[in-house]
Order: C-alpha cells, then sequence, then structure tokens
C-alpha cells in the first residue's frame, strides 16, 4: 500500500480523505483506524461487484468486522426510489444497529444513494466511501451530498450526510473503460475553471504527462475547502454546480441516455460561450475550455434546442422561486452566482448552444 495524500475535511463530524495505491487490498486495516470492528455492508453495484466486491470483504473481515454485501444493478436508471427501498431493505436485513456502518463501493450512483440510505436508515448511520471512478473522486465521494432520481429531475430526494472515510485508490482506475474515465474528467475539468491556477494547468498537458492523482488531489483540496465553508450548500458551495443546469438537463432530455460527465461538460461549455457571447467575462473563455474538453474526448454541444433545455431545467433544485441560481464563469479561476429569470435562462441557453 502507497498512500500519497491525506487530506483532512473539517466539517460538524470531520473525516479524512485518502489517496494512493493498493488502498482497496488495506481498505479493512484503514477503515478500522476509524472503526472498531463491528458489522458493516458493503453496498456495491453490478459492474464494480466482479473487480473488487471480494477484496474489500477479505480485507474488512481480515480487519475483524462481521461483512454483509448487497449489489444492486449498474446505471443512473437504476438512480431511484425503488433501488433506495431495496438498499434499506439489505441494511435492515442485516440487522445493522446505530453503532454498525455501511460501506459505498463504486461510482457517483453507488455513492449516492448508498449515502442517502445510510442517512435514512435509523435515522443516519456512519458510511463509508470507497469510489471507483473519476467522477466519484473527484466529486460525489466528498461533501455529503446524496440523493437519488426522480421522474421529474435529477437528484430532487436525498440528506447531506458526511463520509466517515473517503478512500480513492488510484489502481482502480486502471479497470475503466476510456469512455468512463472521460466521462469523470468532467467534473476536474469544472474544478479547474473554478479553482484555476496550477489544478487547470495540470488539466492542459498532455495525456503522457498528466499526473492523475496530483490532479484528484487537488479537486478534493478544493472542494473540502468549499465544504467546510458552506456545508448545505447555502451559498458559496452552489459555486459547484457550474455547468449543472444545462447539464441536468440534458441529461433529463436524454431520458438519463447521455451521461452525467458528458452533460456537465455540455453545460460547461454553454455557460463559457454565453460569458464571452453577453460580455460577462472577463477574457475570451469558451475557445480554452473546449480545447481542454476536446482533449479529455468530452463533447461541448448539444442537439436540444433552448427551449427543451429550459423546459426541463424549471424542475431543476436549485430553482428558488421564480428564480433559477446559474454559476457564469467570468476567468479561469473565477466564477460568479447569478440569479435568472426564466426568461433570462432561455437568453444564456441560446447564447450558449449551437
Amino acid at each position: 500500500m502507497q498512500i500519497e495524500k491525506r487530506l483532512h475535511i473539517n466539517v460538524g463530524e470531520s473525516y479524512d480523505v485518502i489517496i494512493g495505491h493498493g488502498l482497496l487490498e488495506k481498505s479493512g486495516s484503514l477503515i478500522r483506524d476509524v472503526f472498531s470492528p463491528r458489522s458493516c455492508v458493503i453496498v456495491t453495484e453490478t459492474n464494480v461487484a466482479p473487480l473488487y466486491l471480494g477484496t474489500v470483504q477479505k480485507s474488512c473481515e481480515e480487519a475483524g468486522f462481521t461483512v454483509g454485501c448487497f449489489t444492486f444493478p449498474a446505471g443512473e436508471e437504476n438512480k431511484n426510489l425503488a433501488t433506495f427501498g431495496t438498499i434499506l431493505n439489505a441494511l435492515a436485513e442485516a440487522h445493522l444497529t446505530r453503532k454498525d456502518f455501511v460501506i459505498a463501493l463504486g461510482g457517483g450512483v453507488c455513492g449516492d444513494m448508498t449515502g442517502f440510505a445510510a442517512g435514512c436508515y435509523m435515522r443516519g448511520i456512519p458510511f463509508v466511501q470507497i469510489p471507483t471512478t473519476v467522477l466519484s473522486m473527484v466529486d460525489s465521494s466528498v461533501g455529503g451530498k446524496c440523493a437519488v432520481d426522480l421522474p421529474q429531475g435529477k437528484n430532487l430526494a436525498g440528506v447531506f450526510h458526511q463520509p466517515s472515510l473517503v478512500l480513492c485508490d488510484m489502481d482502480a482506475l486502471t479497470t475503466l473503460p476510456p469512455e468512463v474515465f472521460s466521462d469523470g474528467c468532467a467534473e476536474a475539468i469544472k474544478t479547474g475553471i473554478l479553482n484555476g491556477g496550477e489544478l487547470f494547468d495540470l488539466l492542459t498537458e498532455e495525456p503522457e504527462n498528466r499526473d492523475f492523482s496530483q490532479i484528484i488531489a487537488r479537486c478534493i483540496a478544493y472542494k473540502g475547502m468549499i465544504v467546510e465553508r458552506d456545508e448545505k450548500e447555502m451559498g458559496e458551495r452552489k459555486l459547484l454546480n457550474l455547468g449543472h443546469t444545462a447539464g441536468h438537463a440534458i441529461e433529463k432530455c436524454s431520458d438519463y441516455g447521455i451521461s452525467h460527465g458528458q452533460a456537465v461538460a455540455i453545460g460547461t461549455a454553454m455557460m463559457c460561450r454565453a460569458a464571452d457571447k453577453l460580455a460577462w467575462s472577463n477574457e475570451p473563455l469558451s475557445d480554452e475550455v473546449e480545447e481542454v474538453l476536446d482533449r479529455f474526448g468530452l463533447p461541448v454541444i448539444t442537439d436540444y434546442e433552448p427551449e427543451e433545455l429550459l423546459e426541463a431545467a424549471l424542475s431543476d433544485k436549485k430553482r428558488s422561486g421564480k428564480l433559477t441560481t446559474i454559476i457564469m464563469p467570468e476567468a479561469i479561476g473565477h466564477c460568479t452566482m447569478r440569479e435568472v429569470t426564466n426568461d433570462q435562462l432561455l437568453d444564456i441557453f441560446e447564447a450558449g448552444w449551437r
């Protein structure tokens, strides 16, 4: 086992994020640094279970934990209340108590639903995040936002429930299909635009020179800083939704046939084009951002018309009354929040659409 970075997220119940190699094989001993031996359930999905479930289960059992396992069908289409209910039932059938915990082993869908289930079961029990994708490492495993989708929109039912530990094993990324790997990079690029500086510079490196452990560490450090200042997304944390208003609308219009990362990439590109066209940016943004997205194999345009996107966006949870909070990039490293009306949002979608 090689630990390359340990980051501390200082929220109400603080926790560590450990980044390194060989962490899956030693996950039990790392978790035992947080919890004494007790019962747990590993929740995973059908793509991840054949690869890593046995390794994590064995490691946890060798560390003295009593381990149960539950696997649900992979895919965003299964991020719903029905699957959420099956996870709750699995925790109950394992007779977990409030002193026990849950492990989320997988990507963003698994982490979101498992965290939501842990936050609701017995009014809240601890959980550990073991993300296995780029997207879940750089974004969804940290910060405690856990949710499921409803037919009316994405992530409309959920809780804030922080993990007790996050283990990011870089070795897990070696088994990702190329399209899944690039999909997760959209959230890293989004964070690079927000943070600017060395993180964005790392993302512009040629593929053979990229240090992904550094990229992931810097993304987590930036998100951790924001979460520490605004844990419940009452203000500054909304900046992390750059590209997500249009992105979630694109996902919904496609009936989730377009992945989250691809949708966020398009949404981010749209906001940069809109910022340039509406003269809200302090410097030209769209060409530079589109070049980075293209290097990672991510799309920058959509066939859905602005009017279709607006209709889908009206169910987004970022709305407040008749206003929607959008994140507008003004420069690399500087984005602002703007509350806009429906008509203004349509104008922004039209300015960013092509």
